[in-house]
């Protein structure tokens, strides 16, 4: 059950098509599906982090980030502008299906940064786990891997599916 319910909870998050949605749409049109989904896994795992720090019950940690929420923020913005900027000025060439490894660790790296950097993933996570699990809950070490196995696997999903149906 909490399988699941982790599934909804990563598929839910990562559903809106926000900034990150967009750059991964973009980069499956100009590189292709695997950078797409690539990109895309990178914001997954980011879920999966959060997932793991609210399953675990690192509140203190949770509570930092949000205390942190300002500088995350700064940091998040300066990268999507850079994103943007480069972007705007790249000229399009042809590229072969192909894509190196760098450039797809380069897509899954910055994506997961993105996320990782972005106060809505956190504050969303606090609230859909409070959600999920009542008031004073402890999991077990087994329960817990099986909600953010459910996360990533939801996220992952979504940007399988977004990946696939935009190119």
């Amino acid at each position: 059950m909490l399988l699941f319910q982790g599934f909804i909870l990563g598929f839910s998050i990562a559903a809106p098509v926000g900034p990150i949605g967009v750059l991964c749409i973009r980069r499956t049109l100009a590189d292709g599906r695997l950078t797409g989904f690539l990109s895309g896994l990178g914001a997954a795992t980011a879920d999966m982090l959060y997932g793991v720090i609210a399953a675990f019950g690192l509140t203190a940690l949770m509570n930092l980030l949000v205390d942190q929420q300002d500088w995350l923020r700064a940091i998040g913005g300066l990268f999507l502008l850079y994103l943007g900027i480069r972007t705007f000025w790249a000229k399009p060439t042809e590229r072969s299906a192909n894509a190196r490894a760098t450039n797809l660790f380069s897509a899954y790296a910055s994506t997961f940064a993105l996320t990782v950097t972005n106060p809505m993933t956190i504050l969303s996570f606090i609230g859909m786990f409070s959600a999920i699990l009542p008031a004073n809950t402890t999991l077990s070490a087994a329960s817990s891997v099986s909600i953010v196995l459910g996360v990533f696997l939801g996220s992952a999903a979504w940007w399988l599916a977004l990946s696939t149906g935009f190119h």
